[in-house]
C-alpha cells in the first residue's frame, strides 16, 4: 500500500536515523514499528467501581444515590453546633 504521512522534521530525522542504524528502509522500519504496536497487548485496567452506599464510603449510613438524603446530611454537618 502506498500512502503519505505528515510528521515533523525532527521526528522524521530520528526515524530515518533509526531505520539506517537497523539496516532497514524507512518504509520497512515504519511497517515493523506499526506491526509491533498492533501486536502489543493492551494493559488491562481494573474497572473503576464507585461506592455510593455501605461501610466503605464517605457517608456509610447514607445512600448517595438518594440526593435528598445527601443534602440533608450535608446540612446537618454544616449547621451542627450553630443552633443556640
Amino acid at each position: 500500500m502506498r500512502t503519505s504521512i505528515f510528521i515533523d522534521d525532527e521526528l522524521g530525522a530520528q526515524l530515518k536515523q533509526a531505520a539506517k542504524a537497523s539496516g532497514l528502509s524507512l518504509s520497512a522500519f515504519l511497517a515493523n514499528a506499526g506491526r509491533r504496536a498492533l501486536q502489543a497487548s493492551p494493559t488491562k485496567k481494573k474497572p473503576f467501581k464507585l461506592i455510593t452506599y455501605g461501610s466503605q464510603g464517605v457517608y456509610p449510613d447514607i445512600c448517595l444515590d438518594r440526593t435528598s438524603e445527601l443534602i440533608a446530611a450535608e446540612d446537618r454537618e454544616t449547621f451542627r453546633g450553630t443552633e443556640s
